[in-house]
C-alpha cells in the first residue's frame, strides 16, 4: 500500500472532503473537513485499506489563525502493511466539537478524554468525557497558549524560550 494509492482511494470515495495532502518524513497526512472526519475514518477501518488501530488522538492549538485555532490530530495505522496515516481536521474556537471515534476504535477513549482534558476539545458521542488528568474543578485547559509559561516576575527566562 502506498501513500498515492490511499489518498487516491479517499479522494474518490470522498471528492469534497480532503482539504490538503502531503507527505511529511514520508507519512500520509491529510487535512479533512471535521464534518466527514467520522465517515472517512469509517471508511478507511471497513474498506479493503484495513486501517485497523488507532494509534492516537491528540489536540493542537495555533492562536494566530482563528479560523483553523484548534486542531485534533488522528494517527491511524494498518497493522498488517505497517502503512501509517495522519489526518488532521481544524476549527474555530466558537465551534469547538468532533464527532467521537469511540465506537469504531475503543482506545480512542481515554485519547479523547486526554484531549478534552488539555484542550477543551468536545467530542460528540463520546460515553464518558471528563477530565482524566487533572482535577475536576481546574476551570482552565492547560495546554492551550493561553498563559504564561514562566513565572511573570522572572527577569532571567521569557515564553521566546519556548517557542512562543
Amino acid at each position: 500500500m502506498t501513500n498515492e494509492f490511499v489518498l487516491e482511494a479517499i479522494t474518490r470515495e470522498f471528492p469534497e472532503s480532503v482539504i490538503s495532502s502531503s507527505e511529511p518524513y514520508g507519512m500520509l497526512t491529510i487535512e479533512v473537513k471535521k464534518e466527514d472526519l467520522k465517515k472517512i475514518v469509517h471508511y478507511l477501518k471497513d474498506s479493503s485499506l484495513e486501517i485497523n488501530f488507532l494509534t492516537d488522538v491528540c489536540g493542537i492549538h495555533y492562536p494566530e489563525f482563528p479560523e483553523k485555532e484548534i486542531g485534533v490530530v488522528y494517527h491511524l495505522h494498518n497493522m498488517m502493511t505497517n502503512f501509517r496515516l495522519r489526518i488532521k481536521i481544524f476549527m474555530s474556537r466558537e465551534n469547538i466539537e468532533v464527532d467521537s471515534l469511540v465506537d469504531l476504535y475503543a482506545g480512542a477513549n481515554w485519547m479523547e478524554r486526554e484531549t478534552y482534558d488539555f484542550y477543551g476539545i468536545k467530542f460528540k458521542g463520546h460515553p464518558d468525557l471528563r477530565p482524566i488528568l487533572n482535577m475536576e474543578d481546574l476551570g482552565y485547559h492547560p495546554m492551550l497558549k493561553e498563559y504564561r509559561l514562566e513565572d511573570g516576575t522572572r527577569t532571567d527566562k521569557d515564553d521566546a524560550m519556548f517557542g512562543r
